[in-house]
C-alpha cells in the first residue's frame, strides 16, 4: 500500500525538522495569507501544510545549514505533495468475507490499529476473554503489537470491545453483529460461538498480509461500517478420511484451524475402515496393534490413542467446532475383522488390506459377540466425544444380506442411543427403521434421502458429484479420484441443498458437509490442496441464504482471498475460473 497525502507530509515534515535542528538555533515563520488558508482549510490540508510551512522557513533562515540541501528536499517534497491524493473512503460492503454476511453497511471510514490498541472482553465471562486471547494470538504476529486483553465492564472508548450483551436478531446461536468506528470495532454475540464466527470476519476485514506468521508492514485498517450475521443452516461441516491413510494430530488440529476460519462446525472423522482402525479401543486393545498397523499402499499405518483423540475433541472445542466420530458398519470393517477372528461367521480372521475396493466385508450381524463388540466401541468413544453425535456408516455394505442389514442397523441405532448420543448414518440406514432424532447423511441416493423424510428425520446433504472434495478438479489434477464427477470450483459451490433433490426442502435438511476421502490423499499439503478453494464455498453454502449467492460475485470474493490462502501457507489449486489477486 502506498503512503497517502498525510504520511507523506509526516514524512517530510520529520526530515525538514532534523535540518532545522541542526544549529539549535529558531525563527519564527510568517503566517499564511487568508487566502491560502481558506484554500488549504476546504482540502482539508490546512494544519499539515502551515506547519510545514514554519519549518521550511525555519531551516532555510538557519545559515548552518546547507541551502542546497534544503531546496533540494523541498523541492522532492514538493513534486510529492503534487503527485498524491487524500485516502480514498472506504467501503466495507466491498470487503471479500467469506461466507458472505447477511448484511453490511459502511459509512466511509478507517478504523486504524495501533500498537495502543487493547483487546476488551466483558468482564464476567471467561470464555470471551479466551476468544479475545485467541484474537490477539492472530494479530499479534503479523503486526508486531502487543493487543493486550482485558477486562471491561462497560464499552470503552477506543480498541476491540467484544461482549455477549447479545445481538438485535431472533437467529441462531451463532449469530453476531460488528459495529466498527473509527476508534472502536465492538463485535456483539448472544453465545460465545457467536464471538468466535465474528472474530474470523474481524480477521478477514483486516489486509491479507495480517494471516503472515511473521511481521509485517502496515498500516492495518478496517473499514468502519455495520455487519449483521448469521448462518442459514446449523451444521456446516468438513469428513476427513484417516483410515485409508492415517495423519498425525498435528494435521487433524490444522484441518480443524482452517475450516474454522471459514466458519464450519463440525469435523467428521472416519475412524474405522477396511484398510485400518485409527482409534484405541482399551476393551479391544488389539484394533489398534495389529488393526491400525497399515493402510492403503502397505504404508505404516497409525492410531489415536484415547488420550490423543481428547487433545483433537478439546482443541476443536475450543474453536467451536465439534468433533463427529464415524466407526463405519457392517460393512468396511476389514480391520477390525483382521484384528478378532470372532467378529467373523466363520471364526477366521481376515488378512490386513491395503488395496482401495469396496463393499467386500461385513460384520457377522448374527452373532452376540457382535454387538459387545459394537457397545463397547461406542460406549468408549461416546465418553470421550463432547459432540452429540455418533456416525455409525452403513455405506457399501454390499456382501451384507439386505434381511440382515435392517435389523443390525435397528440394533446399533439403540446402541449408540443408549450411551447417549444422536445417529448419522450414511444414507442407506434408512433402509431401516429410524429412531427419533436420527440423521441420514446423503451422498448418493436420492431415493434413500427421500425415504429417510418419509419416516420424518433429517438429511445431511453430501452429495459426492457437488460435495466430495476427494475428486479431481479436472482430468489433469494428479490427486483424487473421478468417479462421482470432475469437480471444478463453480461445480463445488453452484448448488442449493434445498433444491437438489426433488421432495427434500430446507425444513428437512440439518446442514451440509464436505467429505475428504483418503485413497490418494498422503499428507497434510494434498489435504489442503484437495479442499482448496472448493472447501470456502461449501461453507458459504451452509452459512449463507441462496438468495444471496451467486457465482460470479462470489468468485471476485474468493479471488481476493487468493493472498490471503497464500498468507495462512495454503497450497491451493489456482483454478483458471477465478480472477486470483494475489
Amino acid at each position: 500500500m502506498g503512503l497517502n497525502c498525510s504520511q507523506i507530509i509526516d514524512m517530510h515534515v520529520i526530515t525538514i525538522f532534523f535540518l532545522g535542528q541542526v544549529s539549535g538555533r529558531r525563527h519564527s515563520a510568517p503566517s499564511l495569507r487568508p487566502s491560502a488558508v481558506k484554500f488549504l482549510q476546504e482540502h482539508s490540508l490546512r494544519n499539515n501544510f502551515y506547519n510545514l510551512s514554519q519549518i521550511i522557513f525555519t531551516a532555510m533562515t538557519n545559515k548552518k545549514i546547507n541551502f542546497t540541501i534544503t531546496v533540494f528536499v523541498a523541492v522532492v517534497m514538493l513534486v510529492q505533495l503534487n503527485s498524491c491524493t487524500a485516502e480514498a473512503p472506504s467501503d466495507l460492503s466491498k470487503e471479500s468475507i467469506i461466507p458472505k454476511p447477511v448484511s453490511v453497511t459502511s459509512t466511509g471510514e478507517y478504523l486504524t490499529l495501533k500498537s495502543s490498541t487493547k483487546i476488551f472482553v466483558q468482564a464476567e465471562s471467561e470464555e470471551a476473554k479466551m476468544i479475545g486471547s485467541y484474537l490477539a494470538d492472530r494479530l499479534k504476529p503479523a503486526t508486531g503489537f502487543e493487543f493486550a486483553v482485558e477486562s471491561a465492564a462497560v464499552a470503552p472508548k477506543s480498541g476491540i470491545y467484544l461482549t455477549l450483551a447479545g445481538t438485535d436478531t431472533k437467529s441462531a446461536d451463532e449469530s453476531y453483529e460488528i459495529a466498527i468506528t473509527k476508534k472502536l470495532l465492538t463485535l456483539s454475540a448472544k453465545t460465545p460461538a457467536g464471538l468466535f464466527r465474528g472474530v474470523q470476519t474481524i480477521r478477514q476485514l483486516l489486509p491479507a498480509k495480517i494471516e503472515f506468521t511473521a511481521k509485517q508492514e502496515g498500516p492495518w485498517q478496517i473499514a468502519t461500517g455495520s455487519i449483521t450475521d448469521f448462518p442459514d443452516y446449523t451444521y456446516r461441516g468438513a469428513m476427513l478420511d484417516v483410515s485409508r491413510h492415517f495423519f498425525s494430530t498435528t494435521d487433524v488440529k490444522r484441518v480443524v484451524d482452517l475450516i474454522s476460519y471459514y466458519k464450519m462446525n463440525y469435523l467428521h472423522l472416519h475412524l474405522s475402515d477396511d484398510q485400518g482402525w485409527r482409534i484405541e479401543i482399551k476393551s479391544w486393545p488389539n484394533l489398534t496393534t495389529h488393526g491400525g498397523s497399515t493402510q492403503v499402499g502397505g504404508g505404516k499405518g497409525g492410531f489415536y490413542t484415547q488420550e490423543e483423540y481428547s487433545g483433537i475433541v478439546k482443541y476443536a472445542q475450543e474453536r467451536y467446532v465439534t468433533i463427529v466420530p464415524e466407526i463405519d458398519m457392517p460393512g468396511h470393517t476389514n480391520a477390525a475383522l483382521a484384528s478378532y477372528a470372532e467378529l467373523n461367521c466363520d471364526g477366521k480372521a481376515r488378512e490386513l488390506y491395503t488395496g482401495t475396493e469396496v463393499g467386500f466385508s461385513t460384520f457377522c450381524t448374527s452373532k452376540d459377540i457382535t454387538y459387545k463388540f459394537i457397545d463397547d466401541v461406542v460406549r468408549e468413544i461416546s465418553a470421550l466425544t463432547t459432540g452429540p453425535y455418533f456416525h455409525i456408516g452403513g455405506d457399501e455394505s454390499h456382501v451384507t444380506k439386505k434381511e440382515d442389514y435392517i435389523p443390525f442397523i435397528e440394533k446399533v441405532q439403540d446402541i449408540v442411543i443408549a450411551h447417549g448420543k444422536t445417529v448419522l448414518g450414511w444414507d442407506e440406514i434408512s433402509l431401516s427403521k429410524l429412531k427419533p432424532g436420527s440423521v441420514a447423511q446423503f451422498w448418493a441416493s436420492a431415493e434413500n434421502a427421500t425415504k429417510t423424510v418419509a419416516q420424518g428425520a433429517q438429511v445431511l446433504m453430501s452429495p459426492a458429484s457437488k460435495a466430495y472434495l476427494d475428486m479431481q478438479y479436472d482430468k489433469n489434477t494428479k490427486l483424487g479420484l473421478h468417479w462421482a464427477a470432475y469437480i471444478e470450483v463453480d461445480q463445488a459451490y453452484n448448488w442449493d441443498p434445498a433444491t437438489l433433490v426433488p421432495g427434500i426442502s430446507k425444513e428437512n435438511i440439518l446442514g451440509v458437509e464436505a467429505p475428504l476421502w483418503s485413497e490418494t490423499i498422503t499428507n497434510i499439503e494434498e489435504i489442503e490442496y484437495m479442499l482448496f478453494p472448493r472447501l470456502p464455498g461449501i461453507a458459504e453454502i451452509g452459512w449463507t441464504a441462496t438468495p444471496a449467492r451467486s457465482w460470479d460475485e462470489y468468485k471476485i470474493r474468493l479471488a481476493n482471498h487468493g493472498a490471503r490462502m497464500t498468507a495462512l501457507g495454503i497450497g491451493f489449486y489456482k483454478s483458471t475460473l477465478v480472477p486470483w489477486i494475489e
